[in-house]
């Protein structure tokens, strides 16, 4: 019996000791994949959350305060950016280690146990943890001395209180903490893995619980929405928070931290963090308004009218919208300098072609709009054989024109590119069209081009379209 105990003992140690970990000690197995391979891949992928100061989708526009700051960062890098957004932190870090990310871009707070799993970079910001709770009803009738003694204002009134905490926060370390320094007893209650704290900080608003805990950041702009939380009652000390690399990941870290140090001695660190953090105006624009994407999952007052349009011409609904923006913002009365008008920019040549007669109508102007992209859809159907690659080609063809666009179809397919795609393909021979020896080539029809307009204008419409894609179905 004895042989067997200790046969199992080996046994489990053995599987210990061999489950897989960095050199950091964590439980992680981490990817090597530094700085020299982002910028070989040619773009940086940052994970985030979602939420209503970090990085969301209002009237059609890519905004957030991590957004906004991580696509200076990938600027600086010199890449592109890609931004994958997960729910929990936990996974987070897993996703950081198992190579789906190259850092995390959210507000994590700094502690011992995430320092043991990740590599912070230098702090962007301090906060504290709040207690979120309600006002008594009658709030406004009573002085704040009045409000204050119904309140729970010192730690050892949370004794015998729930509170609920976001799941695989650094909020439940802090509470148990709490307990153990007052000898006192709070039931924590680690919410589901999909409710966020802005959920609960809600919840707290609406009466379904009476506590939560939030870094005070967030509490006080979510204060500026729901009236009747209190904020104001602190159960941590100041806490940085920081954004998280791969402990192998050093010169990552490296260049994060001198980028970071830079920034925030210039005057557009805190007009970003004071646009998303300390302008509850706006805050409350954004939450209630019926285009934004948390609460809406609309980008404009047309989304109907577009979905019926993408379901008749083959063409993502969201891609549509994408164009849209970038061409008008949806902005009804937009007009170029060339004289082309309306949501979709249309000329009127375009609008005579297809029988519209007022294109400043929102409804006919969308409507010549797609017949167009129609047009171009079944050109290119003939050319481009994959539906998602075609769609860049059409996309190409709106803004230059078709016969540019097949120029840099054949030039590449004469040259030993691959004609059926665009990225590095197609698009490249766009942009020789502005050199003699390309314009000038016999397979070319339509002479010299500056491809390096279109070229962006579709870059831009298909990064607008991966932000459409991480909140929109």
């Amino acid at each position: 019996m004895k042989f067997v105990k200790y046969i199992a003992i080996v046994f489990l140690s053995l599987i210990f000791f061999s489950c897989p970990r960095d050199d950091g000690g964590n439980k992680y197995k981490s990817v090597e994949f530094d700085l020299n391979k982002i910028k070989e891949r040619g773009k940086l992928v940052a994970i985030t959350g979602y939420n209503a100061y970090s990085y969301f989708i209002y009237r059609g526009q890519a905004m957030g305060y991590e957004y906004d700051l991580v696509k200076r960062f990938a600027d600086h890098l010199g890449v592109g950016l890609e931004l994958k957004v997960v729910k929990e932190i936990p996974q987070m870090i897993e996703k950081l280690h198992n190579g789906e990310g190259d850092i995390i871009a959210f507000n994590l707070t700094v502690s011992q146990e995430r320092k043991d799993e990740v590599a912070f970079g230098n702090y962007l910001n301090l906060t504290r943890q709040v207690l979120v709770q309600r006002r008594p009803e009658n709030w406004r009738q009573l002085t704040r001395q009045q409000i204050d003694k119904k309140l729970i204002k010192s730690h050892l009134d949370l004794d015998g209180k729930t509170v609920y905490v976001r799941y695989g926060t650094s909020y439940r370390k802090r509470l148990e903490n709490l307990s153990e320094e007052n000898g006192i007893t709070i039931n924590i209650v680690e919410a589901d893995p999909e409710i966020s704290t802005e959920d609960l900080i809600k919840m707290v608003a609406d009466g379904e619980i009476e506590y939560t805990v939030s870094d005070r950041n967030i509490a006080v702009l979510q204060q500026g929405y729901y009236a009747d939380i209190d904020v104001s009652t602190e159960v941590s000390l100041p806490q940085k928070v920081a954004w998280a690399v791969r402990k192998n990941a050093p010169e990552l870290l490296d260049t994060l931290n001198t980028w970071i140090d830079h920034l925030k001695q210039t005057p557009d660190y805190y007009a970003i963090y004071n646009k998303y953090y300390k302008n509850r105006n706006a805050f409350k624009r954004r939450v209630g308004s019926d285009y934004f994407s948390m609460t809406s999952g609309r980008i404009s007052q047309y989304d109907d009218l577009i979905k019926k349009y993408a379901d008749e011409i083959d063409i993502d609904w969201r891609v549509l919208s994408a164009l849209i923006y970038k061409e008008s913002q949806f902005n009804t009365d937009a007009q170029s300098w060339a004289g082309a008008k309306g949501l979709m920019q249309i000329m009127p040549s375009t609008a005579s072609q297809f029988g519209v007669d007022d294109i400043t109508d929102p409804v006919q102007n969308l409507d010549a709009g797609m017949r167009y992209l129609d047009w171009l859809n079944n050109y290119w159907y003939e050319f481009v054989e994959d539906s998602t690659e075609r769609v860049k080609f059409v996309l190409a063809s709106y803004n230059i024109g078709p016969g540019h666009i097949m120029d840099a179809y054949k030039l590449a397919e004469k040259y030993g590119a691959n004609p059926q795609l665009w990225d590095g393909n197609v698009e490249e021979y766009l942009l020789k069209k502005s050199t003699p020896k390309y314009y000038n080539d016999t397979v070319v029809k339509n002479g010299y081009a500056k491809g390096e307009e279109t070229v962006l204008y579709v870059q831009k419409i298909m990064e607008i379209y991966e932000h459409y894609k991480q909140f929109l179905i």
